[in-house]
């Protein structure tokens, strides 16, 4: 059986406002520093959105969100974050900040199965 891991995990979020602190859950960041493994996905519901009074860039958030997923992985691209080790990336991109993508403060845990452990966390959290 494979051993159980320690992990960490944030909800990624936008806020639209930034002002009102009003916030939609629409991606996840996964880390565990044993395994050497970060996951981040993301979901963008453009109707679920729709909702809000005010318009909202969605190139401009995609762009942001592919941004974050390329510092997460540590990417060239990424400029110096790229030369970051894995948990500096994670803590970087779960600091607190006034932005429209934000994240949730981490939560830890225990598994066997990271990817597992993501998809399940998504789908309760995100979905």
């Amino acid at each position: 059986m494979p051993e159980n891991k320690l992990y960490e995990y944030a909800v990624i979020r936008l806020v639209p406002k930034v002002e009102r602190e009003e916030f939609f859950n629409i991606g996840l960041i996964l880390f565990s520093k044993k395994a050497n493994y970060i996951r981040v996905e993301y979901v963008v519901d453009k109707e679920k959105l729709s909702v809000l009074k005010h318009e909202l860039d969605f190139q401009e958030i995609d762009n942001n969100l592919e941004a974050f997923k390329q510092v997460a992985k540590g990417e060239k691209s990424s400029g110096p974050f790229s030369k970051m080790e894995i948990a500096e990336r994670f803590r970087w991109l779960t600091a607190v900040k006034s932005a429209v993508i934000q994240t949730s403060c981490p939560h830890p845990g225990m598994t066997n199965d990271l990817d597992a452990t993501f998809t399940r966390l998504f789908d309760e959290l995100v979905k």
